[in-house]
């Protein structure tokens, strides 16, 4: 059973002081600490569980600036076989719908049996 999982990799708000850009009224993320959300981490943990029952893989999917890659990591280091992160400035602040498109398009190049999304409470 192949496996992706939409994982979203969020800014630590824990150890920083959130900046908003004046111009476009967004958070600066550029050199903020970033971790995998713990939706994510827990759709990771059930993906991994699926496949240690019926075998095959885990692939995860993030999208977003350079810094997100601590989340990708820490993924690959849970058990994720493998890791496709859509890096593209043109999708930077993206809407739901933006990034909705953008996670199907790179779904819909592989052959995947299951796609695990989190889901924010």
């Amino acid at each position: 059973m192949n496996i992706i999982v939409c994982a979203k990799v969020i800014p630590s708000t824990t150890s920083v002081t959130i900046e908003i850009d004046p111009t476009t009224k967004r958070m600066v993320r550029k050199g903020v600490p970033h971790e995998l959300d713990p939706a994510a981490a827990s759709a990771v943990e059930e993906g991994l569980r699926l496949v240690e029952k019926h075998g095959g893989a885990v692939t995860v999917l993030t999208m977003g600036i350079s810094d997100v890659t601590v989340g990708i990591r820490n993924a690959l280091a849970m058990g994720a076989s493998s890791a496709i992160h859509i890096l593209d400035d043109a999708l930077a602040g993206s809407d739901t719908l933006g990034t909705a498109k953008a996670l199907a398009a790179a779904i819909k190049k592989e052959p995947f049996d299951l796609v695990i999304c989190a889901t924010q409470r």
